[in-house]
């Protein structure tokens, strides 16, 4: 009972803390996906396009970031990242460690994890699109910038929700890692919970179970995107020139 108890919402228990954890953990990876939506929608123009040295750029950061172990990564921007900016105000005269913000960092480093995903993600989605649609486009006059909003980004991004849900849960799991930053998101509050109470157990437990509960409805609401889109079809109309 007294460790039910702990897991309460009043003055003694950890259990509002745990919820405001996976706010937090939503907030991070929410950010770390949509920075990752820009630099895979760069890599990936960069691999579909003709020129060769942007193919190799691209190639070698989907091989890099998918390659090298996450919390490597979140390391090389927390702390060498505090490292750079500790230097750079040195040189304009400040004296002292500036750090960078934890929630910043812990983002920016899944961010660019989940960038080389992304982009593998939208160049399959790309190429899923029907030629002879493109063609049919070229071929009454609609120009690149009609063709790319009206037909491209529309089936891109049609097929492209069942990829982004798997990267939002590979996300989602990863922003466990940028506890080591300080950040208190679930999975830093489970550990600080099991420290403070020496219940390790119960809260490790918790924090899993706020882990599937966030990963359950978040499948939920990606199934529901993709039928969704699957029904309305391409909403782009050729003949809308």
């Amino acid at each position: 009972m007294a460790s039910l108890q702990l897991l309460g919402f009043g003055s003694n228990g950890w259990g509002a803390l745990l919820l405001v954890a996976a706010l937090m953990t939503l907030a991070v990876t929410a950010t770390a996906l949509a920075i990752g939506a820009v630099l895979g929608a760069i890599i990936a123009f960069a691999k579909l396009s003709g020129s060769m040295v942007l193919k190799t750029l691209g190639n070698i950061y989907t091989t890099v970031f998918r390659g090298v172990p996450e919390l490597l990564i979140i390391y090389l921007i927390y702390f060498g990242g505090s490292s750079a900016v500790t230097s750079i105000g040195k040189w304009l005269g400040y004296d002292g460690f500036l750090g960078l913000p934890s929630f910043a960092a812990g983002a920016l480093a899944v961010g660019i994890i989940s960038g080389a995903y992304q982009a593998e993600v939208f160049r399959g989605a790309y190429l899923a699109i029907s030629k002879g649609e493109l063609e049919a486009a070229s071929a009454i006059g609609m120009h690149r910038g009609l063709r790319l909003r009206r037909i491209i980004i529309p089936q891109v991004f049609r097929f492209a929700i069942p990829g982004l849900g798997n990267v939002w849960q590979l996300s989602l799991k990863d922003s466990a890692l940028i506890s080591v930053t300080g950040l208190a998101e679930l999975m830093r509050t489970s550990q600080v919970a099991a420290g403070s109470t020496r219940q390790y157990f119960l809260f490790f437990i918790a924090g899993g179970i706020l882990y599937l509960v966030l990963t359950s409805l978040s499948d939920r609401i990606f199934n529901k995107a993709e039928r969704r889109a699957n029904r309305s079809m391409p909403a782009a109309t050729i003949g809308q020139a």
